[in-house]
Parts: C-alpha cells; sequence; structure tokens
C-alpha cells in the first residue's frame, strides 16, 4: 500500500473479490482468514458494503455477492461496447456479414454490440439486445467452449440454422479478459460459412480482448 491509496478501500474490494469467487459464500472467519485481518474488521467491511447492496448475508452468516454488483455490472455494457466497436467495423466490412459482441447473461448470450456492413445488397438483420440461449447459435456455444476448456487457442464455433432459417454463424471467445465472459462473431445468409471467416474472426476477438485488458 502507498500513501495514495486507501486501505480501507483496498480490502473492501478484495472482500468482493473473494466472495466472486465463490459459490457457496464465506464466513466472517474464511474472509479474516484470507485477508489477514481481525474479524472486526471483517464485520465492518460486510457493513459497509451491505448498506449500498453490494454483499448479502444468508441465515448462517454467510456473505455472498449481492444484487448491487449486477447493477453495477449493467453499466459496464456501453463501455465494452464502445472498447469493441473498431474490430466489429473491420469485421463487418472486411467479411460483409453482420458482426457482434455477446456476453453472458445468466444462462443466456446477450448481443450487446452489433455493426452490419455498409456495402452489401443484404445480410441478417440482428440488433443489440438480442437474446438467446447459451446452447444454441456460434456466440454462446464458443462462450460454453471457452468456459469447458473444450476449444483450442485460437478456437472458433461454427453453427448453421439454428438461430434462424438459412442463416450460419461463426464465432470465437474473448480470451484472457478478466471479469468479461462472451464472444465476437458473424451471421450471415450463407449455406455454409466460407473457409476464412473463422479464422477471421478469432482474430476479430482478439482485438476486441485486447482493447478491454
Amino acid at each position: 500500500m502507498t500513501a495514495e491509496t486507501s486501505q480501507t478501500l483496498d480490502r473492501g474490494l478484495r472482500v468482493l473479490k473473494l466472495l466472486a469467487d465463490t459459490d457457496h459464500g464465506l464466513t466472517v472467519t474464511e474472509l479474516s482468514v484470507r485477508l489477514g485481518v481481525n474479524r472486526t474488521v471483517v464485520y465492518r467491511l460486510l457493513a459497509t458494503l451491505e448498506q449500498h447492496a453490494l454483499i448479502r448475508r444468508d441465515l448462517g452468516g454467510r456473505a455472498r455477492v449481492g444484487l448491487g454488483v449486477l447493477r453495477l455490472g449493467r453499466q459496464v455494457h456501453p463501455l465494452v461496447r464502445e472498447a469493441a466497436m473498431p474490430a466489429l467495423r473491420s469485421l463487418a466490412e472486411d467479411i460483409g456479414a453482420t458482426a457482434h459482441l455477446t456476453l453472458v447473461d445468466g444462462a443466456d448470450a446477450l448481443a450487446v454490440a452489433v455493426v452490419e456492413p455498409t456495402w452489401t445488397d443484404y445480410h441478417v438483420a440482428y440488433r443489440a439486445g438480442f437474446r438467446h440461449p447459451l446452447g444454441r447459435g456460434a456466440a454462446g456455444k464458443a462462450i460454453l467452449a471457452a468456459r469447458q476448456q473444450s476449444m483450442t487457442d485460437p478456437g472458433y464455433m461454427l453453427t448453421h440454422g439454428e438461430l434462424e432459417a438459412g442463416a450460419c454463424g461463426a464465432a470465437a471467445p474473448l480470451l484472457g479478459v478478466t471479469g468479461v465472459e462472451g464472444s465476437v462473431g458473424v451471421v450471415m445468409l450463407a449455406e455454409a460459412v466460407p473457409e476464412r471467416v473463422g479464422p477471421r474472426v478469432v482474430d476479430a476477438a482478439r482485438e476486441v480482448a485486447e482493447a478491454l485488458r
């Protein structure tokens, strides 16, 4: 810690990170041990975070991440979208297909940024806000493959007709971006995805990941 930083804020952020990394929550004692501070300090940190709905405590006294974190998380989408736009524009123009950035939203894949090509006679209409189950479509499947580590790096997923009849898609996951789980892809009207599209999508996903780091 330096003179310019706040020890209390640092500890509060560490509490949130510890709770975010567990599904079953942590007790005051467990947090005390992991933070290396006494229980009184942990109680004060939790009380403050609870006031802002950033953590909640269950009947057993275990602390978990609160709904306030989700409200903060929603504000991340515009920042992520802005960072991704240059790579998406380049991808859409290069491939001549609708490019999109998709993030995980619960059990769904949620399109948060979409760019359509300017020079094509027709393309798939795909709008920001469109959501679908993670298990359907290239965007969601790329995310699941990365989550399950069943995709080589770099790698991509191809699908046909899973979200819209006659449309096929290609997507690659965002890799190495802390706190962001998503994919970059394209959707097009075609019988099959051209060979060069997969590697191009991987490159775009890498560009977006680098912009977010």
